[in-house]
C-alpha cells in the first residue's frame, strides 16, 4: 500500500505580513516525526481565491494526498477556504450542511444570524470535525483533505485525530548522518547512485578552516539505509578523508 503523502496548506495574509507568527509547520511536522512520517510540503499563501484554489487541486494531483489546510473557514469576507476547496474538489457550490447550521445556532443562538451561520455553507459531501474550543465545526472531504481553523488552539487537537486514524501505528525511518571534513561535490557520483527509495541530502558549510558537508540518508528499509550509507563512508575512507559519525536516528 503506498504511503500517504502529507501537504500542510497555511492560508492567511497576516502570516505573511508577519502580523501573527505561523505555529503549524512546526507542530506538524513534529507529529508526523513521532509517527516515522514525513512532510512532503508545506505552502504559506495570502488570502486569494485564485491561489487558493490553484493550491489545493495542485496537492489533490500528487500521488496519494493527505492535506492539512489551517485558516479561512470563518464567516468573513476574506475567508475563502470554503468556496475554494469546493471549486477545486466539487462542484463550486456550498450547500447548507444541516447538522454545521445546528450546531452553529445551538452555540450562538440568534447571535449565529446573519454571519456565522454562513459556516455552515460547506462542499457537498463534507464530514464534520469536531472543534474542542468553541465547537464551530471544521470539514473534510473524502477523508483526505481536512479544513481546520487558523487558531493552533482548535486545529491542533484535530490534527492528532486525522494522524491518529490515518496513521494508527508508529513507523521506523531509519537516518545515518555524517560530517566530513571536504567539499559536497566529492560525493556527486555516489548521490547519483542512490536508489529511488533513499531520502539522501547535503549539507555543506565553510568553516575557518575550510569546507564541511553534512550527509544524511534515510529510509524505511533498514538494509537499504546502510548500504547506501556504507557507500558514503566508504568513499571517504578510501580517500582519507576525516569525518564524523552523528548519532544514528530512527526517526
Amino acid at each position: 500500500m503506498s504511503l500517504p503523502n502529507f501537504f500542510v496548506l497555511i492560508i492567511g495574509t497576516e502570516i505573511l505580513n508577519k502580523r501573527r507568527r505561523d505555529k503549524h509547520f512546526d507542530y506538524v511536522t513534529s507529529s508526523l516525526t513521532k509517527r516515522g512520517y514525513k512532510l512532503t510540503g508545506s505552502f504559506i499563501i495570502e488570502d486569494d481565491p485564485a491561489l487558493i484554489v490553484q493550491s489545493i487541486k495542485f496537492i489533490a494531483s500528487q500521488p496519494n494526498p493527505v492535506l492539512l489546510s489551517f485558516g479561512g473557514i470563518g464567516s468573513t469576507p476574506d475567508d475563502h477556504t470554503r468556496k475554494c476547496a469546493a471549486i477545486a474538489l466539487r462542484d463550486g457550490t456550498l450547500p447548507v450542511h444541516e447538522e454545521a447550521k445546528q450546531i452553529i445556532i445551538d452555540q450562538l443562538g440568534e447571535k449565529a444570524y446573519p454571519y456565522s451561520v454562513r459556516m455552515a455553507e460547506l462542499p457537498k459531501g463534507s464530514k464534520l470535525m469536531d472543534n474542542p474550543v468553541n465547537k464551530m465545526p471544521a470539514f473534510s472531504l473524502d477523508e483526505r483533505y481536512f479544513f481546520m481553523p487558523g487558531f493552533p488552539e482548535m486545529s491542533h487537537p484535530m490534527v492528532e485525530e486525522i494522524l491518529n486514524r490515518l496513521i494508527p501505528n508508529k513507523q521506523t525511518y531509519f537516518r545515518h548522518t555524517l560530517t566530513a571534513s571536504c567539499k559536497e561535490n566529492l560525493f556527486i557520483e555516489v548521490m547519483e547512485k542512490m536508489p529511488k527509495e533513499v531520502e539522501f541530502s547535503s549539507l555543506p558549510k565553510l568553516y575557518s578552516d575550510g569546507w564541511k558537508v553534512s550527509i544524511s540518508v534515510a529510509s524505511y528499509d533498514e538494509t537499504m539505509a546502510q548500504k547506501a550509507f556504507e557507500m558514503y563512508t566508504k568513499l571517504l575512507d578510501e580517500k582519507a578523508i576525516d569525518y564524523t559519525l552523528e548519532d544514528e536516528s530512527n526517526d
